[in-house]
């Protein structure tokens, strides 16, 4: 693993893109990665899930990796997802932000395709061949169709230097463990759903990327640095009582659930989605507003 990649961990949370009137609000973008970095993140991940990414033209992409460099200024790593089902515009976003700047590459397993897993192999091994930008898998079977085996991981990281890590956004604790024993305790490995967090960092994560942190980026990055210090008790006290909002983030298509609650603690001016994503319905609305409530976030 290369060296830079050692500052990879903690809280790095998907911040959400804001539309405003169908387009792209380049300004309140700037705001929450801001936001981010004042309340203790330690790092931005560009859009990921919670960013809507397909929903993006590829220009839009570049430009919100752009503005998360821009408005970092170093202070954070940037993390920037570039991927998609396509080889040709998963390279085009790649390139584009190793040119920008990005401290790290996240490319998703190309999804709807269902690939075998040489297919996979090679996809990556030719998409991140034309630079030394560290890059990330971004495994996530649920959404993409595909997942990836322990022995892809592995032949990967023997053929490719600059892959140091993956987001793993799976219900498996066992491949989380495989895996770092297989490649070491420096291999960077991010959790990538909610209700997880505690329990993989505690088996060796390095930190998590999760959508919960667009609201309270602030717990999210004690609870990271609790598990770092050994402090248990105190990450599963923090697990607790985030536990209501991470079960929230689920409950409908991502992030239709964050965006509603951003926007009713004031993070967000319009709560509003791209097709075929849609705002919350007023009934699942006083759902969420209850969860903020006994999270004492809604007064």
């Amino acid at each position: 693993m290369i060296k830079s990649a050692a500052r990879f961990k903690g809280s790095v949370p998907p911040v959400v893109t804001p539309f405003r009137q169908g387009a792209v609000d380049y300004e309140a973008y700037a705001k929450l990665i801001e936001f981010q970095i004042a309340n203790g993140s330690s790092g931005v991940l560009v859009a990921g899930t919670s960013g809507e990414p397909s929903t993006l033209s590829v220009p839009e992409r570049n430009r919100l990796v752009e503005t998360a460099i821009d408005v970092a200024r170093g202070r954070v790593p940037v993390f920037a997802h570039t991927g998609s089902q396509s080889f040709f515009e998963t390279e085009a976003l790649t390139l584009h932000a190793v040119r920008a700047g990005a401290d790290a590459i996240l490319i998703v397993t190309p999804y709807y395709i269902r690939p075998p897993q040489r297919g996979l192999v090679q996809y990556y091994l030719e998409m991140t061949k034309g630079f030394d930008t560290p890059w990330l898998i971004y495994h996530i079977p649920i959404r993409a169709a595909v997942g990836i085996t322990l022995d892809t991981v592995i032949e990967i990281a023997d053929k490719s230097p600059n892959f140091v890590g993956m987001k793993h956004t799976a219900n498996d604790l066992g491949f989380v463990s495989k895996v770092i024993h297989a490649l070491g305790p420096e291999f960077r490995l991010f959790c990538g759903l909610e209700d997880l967090s505690f329990p993989m960092m505690a088996i060796g994560a390095c930190g998590i990327m999760n959508a919960i942190g667009n609201i309270v980026p602030r717990l999210l990055a004690d609870l990271c640095d609790a598990v770092a210090r050994g402090d248990l008790a105190g990450a599963r006290a923090l697990h607790d009582r985030m536990f209501e909002l991470n079960e929230a983030v689920l409950l409908e298509t991502n992030p239709t659930a964050v965006k509603y609650m951003m926007k009713r603690l004031g993070l967000l001016r319009d709560n509003e989605h791209r097709l075929p994503m849609m705002p919350a319905t007023e009934e699942f609305g006083r759902r969420l507003d209850g969860f903020l409530s006994r999270a004492g976030l809604l007064t």
